[in-house]
């Protein structure tokens, strides 16, 4: 007969009670504590992944508020699973990523009178990633090909890449969405045709008899579309049930304000960042489109996006930016005032109050012109970006004047070492001393030895 199962529990208990009472009796309390923390530790890895019935998700489905029909099925459930138990990393990565792109998307929806939950379809094309790059040459948040990007009006080249550009993006996929409903009449079909094109889903159609819904035509769809559908239902479903599915987000991205400038030029994000003090990570981030950190004079048009926190500083000294740039820009255009293009004369007059247009008359040259003026044919030369001595009749000039008549010349400086330098002032810029001492940024700087245009009050400068 075998002896009871107690009998033999109960002295290795007490054995271990008096083992572990030897070892702590050698201890100080402190000591103790310690060395139980070593050998007992807890473990954080542990993540809680609630059960969870098909019942109780139909329960769920039924109650939301959809403008898109939505009803569950086993194709649909099987999807919700993998991403709330098998696959909740790439869920987590698309809830990090969703409040950076969502406001815009919503927004975008909204003035297209489109369903927001088309929102989620971006979420199966990209993961939320504006640059990724599918193995067939698709790009972007909404994975335009090419030639689908350049028929909505987006510039696809070597330098400038529009299908990477949220907002450029996003209204091109609203508008190709809308024009595929209604083509069938159906949202649901209407992403079915975007992920297979058109022609695949008449196809589908023709094949079922003439049947017009997604679950109809199902059955005669290619493999990667019946997925595609029910995934972007999934997203919809997880998205707005994250506290049922125990997902917490700790550290979620939100988008970056800005506002919009058109330099109308050739520029290098790298020098726009030294020059207006951004963090080139950040104007990098703002304008995923431009490839190689250089936008072309062939896309000179293009907007700019520029944290709203630098934009101001941007607009009030404009003309010196752009100098150092390299080149004038001819407009300023700004989110506040998205369609209306204001000219850069008007928008730094304050800057300006002592430069003059001159209109290039019959007879006149360089040397006349910058006589007249008080001011040095290099100057004029380099206030108006000229290459060369030819000036043409009708041609506008613009002279740099510390009064309405004539300007102090180098020469004139050189009389008094009072006028060889120059205390830096609150508010002051290089370009605003420019103006006061007729000369250029990039003299002030060789003058004084300056690697950038960053000055402060109470600086000396060398001005002549």
């Amino acid at each position: 007969m075998e002896k009871p199962l107690y009998n033999t529990i109960i002295p290795v208990i007490i054995t271990c009670m008096i083992s572990f009472s030897e070892v702590f009796s050698q201890e100080s309390p402190q000591e103790s504590a310690v060395l139980i923390s070593e050998n007992i530790q807890p473990n954080y890895h542990y993540e809680y992944i609630p059960d969870f019935t098909y019942e109780e998700v139909n329960r769920r489905i039924k109650a939301m508020d959809t403008e898109m029909p939505f009803a569950l099925n086993d194709r649909i459930f099987s999807f919700i699973q993998y991403f709330t138990v098998r696959n909740r990393d790439y869920t987590k990565m698309v809830l990090a990523r969703k409040d950076k792109f969502f406001p815009l998307f919503e927004e975008t929806l909204k003035k297209h009178e489109m369903p927001s939950e088309i929102e989620y379809l971006s979420i199966v094309e990209s993961g939320l990633d504006p640059q990724i790059k599918s193995r067939v040459g698709a790009m972007g948040l909404w994975q335009f090909m090419p030639a689908t990007g350049k028929m909505y009006g987006m510039n696809v080249n070597s330098d400038v890449d529009d299908r990477m550009d949220p907002e450029l993006s996003t209204d091109a996929a609203a508008k190709y969405l809308k024009s595929l409903y209604r083509m069938f009449g159906d949202w649901e079909v209407a992403m079915a045709a975007y992920n297979c094109g058109p022609g695949n889903v008449r196809k589908a159609i023709r094949k079922s008899g003439g049947k017009t819904t997604f679950w109809g035509i199902y059955d005669h769809l290619p493999k990667e579309t019946r997925s595609y559908v029910p995934q972007v239902q999934a997203f919809l479903y997880v998205l707005n049930h994250l506290e049922e599915h125990n997902f917490n987000l700790e550290e979620p991205t939100y988008p970056i304000e800005y506002d919009k400038i058109r330099f109308d030029r050739a520029l290098n994000l790298g020098k726009l960042a030294a020059l207006t003090d951004i963090c080139l990570k950040e104007l990098e981030e703002l304008n995923p489109s431009v490839k190689n950190g250089s936008i072309p004079l062939s896309n000179r048009s293009m907007e700019v996006k520029i944290p709203k926190s630098r934009a101001i500083f941007i607009k009030e000294n404009l003309a010196w930016i752009s100098d150092s740039l390299g080149n004038q820009p001819t407009f300023l255009l700004t989110s506040n005032t998205p369609h209306a293009i204001i000219p850069v004369e008007k928008a730094v007059a304050n800057s300006n109050s002592g430069r003059i247009a001159y209109q290039v008359k019959s007879g006149d040259v360089l040397g006349s012109i910058a006589s007249k003026h008080g001011v040095s044919v290099t100057q004029v030369k380099e206030w108006n970006n000229l290459s060369s001595n030819l000036i043409k009749v009708g041609q506008t000039l613009y002279i740099h004047s510390g009064k309405a008549g004539t300007a102090p010349t180098l020469a004139d400086n050189s009389k008094s070492t009072e006028q060889r330098t120059y205390t830096v002032r609150p508010g002051d810029s290089l370009w605003i001393i420019s103006q006061k001492h007729a000369l250029s940024i990039e003299q002030i700087k060789r003058l004084n030895n300056l690697n950038s245009n960053n000055i402060k009050p109470g600086q000396k400068l060398i001005i002549g």
